[in-house]
């Protein structure tokens, strides 16, 4: 029962946080323009006809340039989709493998705005995204900016999937704009859409440290750069902020079968990882985002907690099936469950009501999100026994990193040296005179 309350208290708390958050205005006299001041990074590797309506989405914000990094293999293709949106305005540029990360980094070298804004290749923007998010900047010790987010469906309805996923990102909307309000903080800048100073992102410390992330030093990391980039703003003293506003609110598709379960559990390992490392080995989130640091323990014991309560319920029936003289209860089985049912329902629905006001319909599918919710406290369980597991789950062609990086580097060899043979200095010595 002290469980319960604490944690209902803690939730209105929440409520309470993002009813009163407030997005950033926008400025009278914008320090930056997204014309002479953003680049948006796209890494892919197989972008399909969505692509075109999120690039169109992306291009009425008018930034720079837009930079798709993909696989060689991929080239063509892309470059065709790119040209038949804007040729003018995106550029495809190639790594030799894939691996999102090194694509990432690719995409950074290539910049000369003042913002990176990194997107995924279905993201579509409303086209006052970018002004918003540019709005934040102006507090000059922001380093990262994130949107809140809504599902689009693949198809013309919605799959009990998407909606399930619908489900998890209205609660995440509350989650961070209550923290955002709150401390300032979040767990994490989710890479659908991210815009990040370039100075960070240009250091040579941050390109090594992301491109050699290992798991207990020895697992390579592909999956989880929003985590990373989330940890380095507030290990490195960088402020954050989510734009959580209709202008600045992005559509995403999700998975719309099955295999939204790989996604969850692929982002459930990196959660897992990347929160342990923030409490317990970086532990900088601790005095600089002290309620984010309690909801990334709170996240640590929930599954544990969650999975006690059938466990109890169970263990009460059994017992209301025993005569009262012998430790049984006046209340009879059915009694007890139908019960804990009603309360599930209930609190369930409570959750989801910022969604079900949207859209009342859904109301059908609360029972699925109830099953779904003890579904993931046992894949967070298994998750957390799998952690060395960090291949990518639901993307073919995201092969090893390590051999990515050193066809990379390769690359970058023979570039160097293509470089020198026609005269041009090494890039050390570009650096020097640069500076």
């Amino acid at each position: 029962m002290r469980s319960r309350f604490y944690r209902y208290l803690w939730y209105l708390i929440r409520i309470a946080a993002s009813l009163t958050y407030r997005p950033v205005p926008l400025p009278e006299n914008p320090t930056y323009v997204a014309e002479e001041d953003v680049t948006i990074i796209v890494p892919t590797i197989d972008a399909g006809e969505e692509f075109k309506e999120a690039a169109r989405s992306w291009l009425a914000g008018k930034p720079k340039e837009i930079i798709i990094v993909t696989e060689e293999k991929m080239l063509g293709p892309l470059q065709e989709l790119a040209n038949s949106v804007d040729p003018q305005r995106i550029r495809v540029i190639t790594v030799p493998y894939a691996n999102k990360r090194l694509q990432m980094v690719k995409g950074i070298k290539e910049v000369t705005t003042d913002i990176i804004v990194f997107a995924d290749d279905d993201a579509i923007w409303p086209p006052t995204l970018l002004p918003y998010v540019l709005a934040c900047f102006e507090d000059q010790k922001i380093g990262g900016v994130g949107t809140s987010q809504r599902v689009q469906p693949v198809g013309d309805n919605f799959t009990v999937w998407e909606i399930l996923a619908a489900f998890r990102l209205t609660i995440r909307n509350i989650e961070i704009s209550a923290s955002t309000h709150i401390d300032g903080g979040v767990c994490c800048l989710s890479g659908r859409t991210a815009a990040y100073r370039t100075v960070i992102l240009k250091d040579p410390e941050f390109i090594h440290g992301f491109t050699h992330d290992y798991w207990l030093g020895k697992y390579h990391l592909n999956s989880g750069d929003d985590k990373f980039l989330t940890r380095w703003m507030v290990s490195h003293g960088w402020s954050t902020y989510i734009q959580c506003c209709k202008e600045a609110e992005l559509l995403s598709t999700m998975k719309p079968n099955w295999r939204f379960l790989k996604q969850v559990l692929r982002w459930t390992r990196n959660t897992w990882r990347s929160d342990m490392r923030s409490l317990f080995m970086e532990r900088h989130v601790w005095t600089s985002h002290p309620y984010v640091a309690f909801t990334m323990v709170d996240k640590l014991f929930n599954p544990f907690t969650l999975l006690a309560g059938p466990c109890l319920v169970v263990v009460l029936m059994g017992k209301s099936t025993k005569p009262v003289d012998q430790g049984g209860y006046h209340l009879p089985w059915w009694n007890i469950l139908t019960s804990y049912l009603v309360w599930l329902a209930a609190t369930r629905t409570a959750k989801l009501l910022p969604h079900l006001w949207a859209r009342p319909q859904d109301i059908v599918y609360v029972p699925a999100f109830i099953l779904f919710g003890y579904y993931f406290a046992i894949m967070k369980v298994y998750a957390l026994l799998t952690l060395h597991e960090t291949g990518w789950g639901t993307r073919a062609g995201v092969g090893d990193p390590s051999q990515a990086m050193a066809a990379d580097a390769a690359n970058e060899k023979l570039a160097e040296a293509e470089k020198q043979r026609h005269g041009q200095p090494p890039a050390a010595i570009r650096a020097g005179y640069a500076s």
